[in-house]
Parts: C-alpha cells; structure tokens; sequence
C-alpha cells in the first residue's frame, strides 16, 4: 500500500501477471472535481425562470443528479487510475477493468481496477540442452522443378482451333442457369484452367464433354465439400457453351531463355544460380530447425505463466472477425485454441 500526493493506492499481484490496483481518492477531492463539473454544467445550461449561466447549483443537482454522478465517475476514476500507475510504475498491456465502485455524496471514492503487465521472464536454465541439426540436401529434382516453374511462369496460352478440352486447358465459356428448361437470367462469361478446380466437379466434368463453339444443358451438385456450407448438395442446371480454348505453351530451356531471366549468359550459370539460391534456402531451414528446438528446450526447462490477455490477442488475430459466426462455436474453438495460442505467445516472449 502507498501513498500518493492526492491517492491511498493498494497493489494486489494476482496470476499470470495480473494486477488489482484499489484506489481510496479522499472526499474533498472528490467533491471539488464535483463542484467543477456542476459549474461547467451550470454556465451553458438555459432554463425557464433563470438566466442563461445562472442556474443556482441546488437546482443543476436536482435535474442533472443522476448524470452528474455518472461524469464525475468517469473523470475521477480515469485520473486516478493514471495517477495511481504512475505512483506504482506499471504499465499496463490490458485494459483496465473497473470493478467495486464504491462511491456516496461527500465521502471517499473507493475502486479497485485489474489489469495485465507484461512479463518479465527469469530464465534460470539457459544451457545442457542436446539438439539435431537436420541435414537439408539440394537434389538434381529439386533444381529441375524450379527450372520447370520457371518456364512455366514465362509461358504464353496459344488457341486451339480442334480437339476435346483437356486439363490444363484454359476455356473460355458462358453459362447461364436453367429452370424448368428454360433461360434463367443472363449468361454470363467465364475463363478456367481446366483441372485447376477453379469450378466444381461436375461443371468441369460437363466442360470435358463439349466440343469448341457447342452448348449443352446440364444438372451439377455442389460437393459436400464446397466452402459455402449453405451450398453443399444444391442442384443446379445449367446451359454451358465452350467458346474457345488455349494450350500453355512453354519456352524451351536454352541459353536465349536463361538471358531472357536476368544477367546469366547461358543455361548453366542460371542452373548455378537456381542450386545456390536453394541450398541457401536449405541452411535457413536448418537454422531455422535449430533455433525452434532450442526454443523448445528453453520453455520446458524454464516453465512460466503469460497474461491471459495476450493469448486473447493472438486467437483475435488468428480468428479475424467472428461477428457474424455463431458465438457457441466461435467459442468452442477460442477454447481448442488456447494451448496452441498461449505456447506460441511464450515463444514470441
């Protein structure tokens, strides 16, 4: 318990890092924050029978009680509660939750507030700790897939005037819904790489069956699979037109196409680049390895609580917006969370 010039602040130290400040502000301060809000109130207010500014204090009181009392809570409670961190040099990483209020005309203010600080970690074990350097290799494989992506991002679609639609094909098509066998609004344009499952199942299925420039009418059902929940096992018919279709073609892997990639003079010094930029990747993924068994050493010999308020954070931020879910749910997975939540917070620590 301390003193402050104006506040008798106790500090209570909880779990996990919590703190419960309660807060006595004396009464003649209380009442002087309450006189300076009556005459603030007083000078703007403009009643029958009196003149603007001169409304006598007695009769503020009598009409504004109620809301009086609640701004002079929020001003004395907000300034003390500052007053009262510094007094205890805390800072807070949670906001402060007000509870036990106990307040009456002309007597001492009394609150208490609870809140979050952040932890201060006393690691007593930093060494002894035995861990496996994987050994991350670079394949000829490996070298050859990005070669391969790399011409794949270069590649250019060239139409094809005959043939059946193929996996990755990319079509162009119109389809318009069907019901009772007639047209159902417009048609509208579409354009997938076919096989990409850029559309459902059966819609990609039913493109497979036509032929350039030919329409079909056909019944497709969403998967059970689909995202959209509301949309698994709909039916849907649809009248589909295949208007055109285009085959990636890819550049071949010569000296011309390595130039064409940055400042490599031939397919060597480009294949050279593609195995260091790898093996690089390789040591990151080593060290990366190691660090996170260090880690997890150190957290299991070295045990320590986090405030809950920081794991709350992080499952906010892994779960985005939850507004429009069902609260029942939202909640079943914060609690499936929380372990993962809170060990991934003491490894940031």
């Amino acid at each position: 318990t301390t003193d402050s010039p104006n506040l008798l602040v106790d500090l209570e130290e909880q779990e996990a890092w919590r703190r419960r400040l309660t807060v006595t502000v004396p009464a003649a301060s209380v009442q002087a924050e309450r006189n300076k809000i009556i005459q603030k109130l007083g000078g703007r207010l403009k009643l029958p029978g009196f003149r603007k500014g001169k409304v006598p204090t007695n009769v503020v009181e009598q009409r504004f009680g109620q809301a009086l009392d609640q701004e002079l809570l929020d001003k004395v409670i907000g300034d003390a509660y500052r007053e009262a961190l510094a007094s205890e040099s805390l800072e807070p990483i949670s906001e402060g939750q007000v509870e036990d209020v106990d307040y009456k005309p002309r007597e001492d203010l009394t609150f208490s507030i609870s809140f979050d600080v952040q932890p201060k970690l006393e690691l007593e074990r930093l060494g002894g700790f035995t861990v496996n350097r994987p050994s991350i290799e670079v394949a000829e494989e490996d070298i050859e897939r990005v070669l391969n992506r790399l011409r794949d991002q270069a590649a250019v679609w060239k139409p094809l005037e005959e043939g059946d639609p193929e996996d990755g094909n990319l079509v162009t098509l119109q389809i318009q819904r069907l019901e009772e066998g007639e047209a159902s609004g417009e048609s509208r344009p579409y354009e997938i790489v076919l096989g990409d499952g850029e559309a459902i199942p059966e819609v990609e299925d039913a493109i497979r069956t036509l032929s350039l420039g030919q329409t079909g009418d056909f019944t497709v059902t969403f998967p059970e699979d689909f995202p959209d929940e509301a949309r698994r096992g709909e039916v849907q018919h649809l009248r589909i037109t295949l208007e055109g279709r285009k085959t990636k073609d890819l550049p071949d892997l010569t000296d011309e196409f390595a130039k064409s990639l940055g400042d490599f003079e031939d397919v060597e010094g480009l294949t050279a680049r593609v195995r260091e930029d790898l093996e690089r990747e390789a040591g990151d993924q080593t060290e990366s390895a190691v660090r996170g068994q260090l880690v997890e050493n150190l957290l299991e010999a070295n045990p320590f609580e986090i405030p809950r308020s920081m794991a709350e954070r992080y499952m906010e931020s892994v779960l985005g917006d939850t507004s429009k879910l069902d609260p029942e749910v939202v909640e079943e997975t914060r609690e499936q969370l929380r372990p993962e939540a809170e060990k991934t917070v003491k490894r940031i620590l």
